[in-house]
């Protein structure tokens, strides 16, 4: 009986043992959980400055170079002369056309009172229909005449005025073409190029994208140009043209610029960064990661507590982490100090633990 009371005692207390059993307590280090994450991406192409203001002022007339005030790479205001030709022959041309028109308009003013009779005489029956009509035809042509004359005078006067070329903006003198003295001319075949101009204040960059890109440019709206020595830009402003070229595929992309921005130059080619929705990856802190002769890999934390280093292979570092392409899965404990995660296992070894 005194057997029997004494297995039953300890039946029962048998269960008290074991919940008396210490759990593993995490190590004293600095952790943290392996979460897939989506991070902006950038994609960079090369993209040409361009003004978004500029021309070339071309001859419209035919004439002589008189007067090149501004050099290549001055500054000029709108309204400045920028180009003064000679004006003798357009001077003629315009003297002439008035002088014509002042006949076309004698002429007209004859042939109106010549029509004003005629119908005169004809409803007092005193003239002929024939007559009359000589003085409506007369009238009619007299009429076209002066429109044709009072044409001429202002066509005269646009060539005269093509003799002194204005600036239509604030700008910078490009390239000259022409010299003082040289004769220039409108064409055949095309215009004569006297200056190139544009205005360095407001300026683009045109990058070329292929089509895959273009969806995602278009919803992130963001820019950044990339300089040497200098702050990054960005741009919000940003134009996708709305064709495609049918031969590359690809997509011309125009991001406006701040107002103002220096060291920049119409033609120079800089890095443009596109924000693009980035794929889900995983990401370690580069403090977690340690590197031992060919082996790279991470301090793990098992379930147990158990603390163990495992191999890993990593992808691109970006500013945000570093992607693992194999040796880890999301949701697991890393840490995030190797150097304390060294001591810490070194300490464990000496005091007889498993080595890792």
């Amino acid at each position: 009986m005194l057997a029997i009371s004494r297995c039953l005692l300890l039946l029962t207390l048998a269960p008290l043992a074991s919940l008396c059993v210490a759990q593993p307590s995490p190590p004293p280090l600095p952790t943290r959980t392996v979460e897939l994450a989506s991070p902006a991406g950038h994609q960079v192409w090369d993209g040409v400055v361009e003004a978004i203001r500029d021309t070339t002022i071309a001859a419209q007339t035919q004439a002589k170079v008189l007067e090149l005030p501004f050099e290549a790479g001055d500054s000029f205001t709108r309204g400045s002369v920028l180009a003064r030709l000679s004006d003798v022959e357009q001077q003629a041309d315009l003297r002439s056309a008035r002088a014509r028109l002042t006949a076309a308009q004698a002429e007209f003013r004859d042939a109106g009172i010549q029509w004003r009779r005629a119908d005169e005489l004809f409803k007092q029956h005193a003239g002929s229909h024939a007559q009359l009509d000589t003085a409506i035809a007369r009238r009619d042509t007299s009429s076209a005449a002066l429109d044709a004359a009072q044409a001429a005078v202002r066509n005269a006067e646009q060539q005269v005025g093509y003799t002194v070329i204005k600036a239509p903006f604030d700008g910078i003198v490009l390239r000259r073409f022409v010299r003082a003295g040289q004769a220039v001319q409108s064409g055949p075949p095309e215009p004569q190029p006297l200056l190139s101009i544009a205005d360095l204040d407001s300026l683009r960059v045109d990058a070329v994208v292929p089509q895959s890109a273009a969806a995602a440019i278009r919803a992130s709206n963001e820019a950044t140009i990339q300089l040497d020595g200098a702050p990054e830009i960005t741009s919000h402003r940003i134009t996708i043209l709305p064709y495609a070229d049918p031969a590359s595929h690809t997509f011309h992309i125009r991001v406006d610029l701040p107002d103002g921005v220096k060291n920049l130059y119409p033609g120079m080619t800089v890095p443009v960064a596109f924000s693009t929705p980035g794929k889900p990856r995983l990401l370690v802190p580069a403090s977690a990661v340690v590197s031992r002769g060919e082996l790279t890999g991470v301090y793990v934390l098992g379930p147990d507590q158990d603390l163990s280093l495992r191999q890993v292979r990593l992808g691109r570092e970006s500013r945000i982490g570093i992607e693992v392409l194999a040796g880890l899965q999301a949701g697991e404990t890393i840490v995030t100090d190797t150097t304390a995660a060294a001591q810490y296992l070194a300490r464990r070894q000496a005091a007889g633990g498993p080595h890792p």
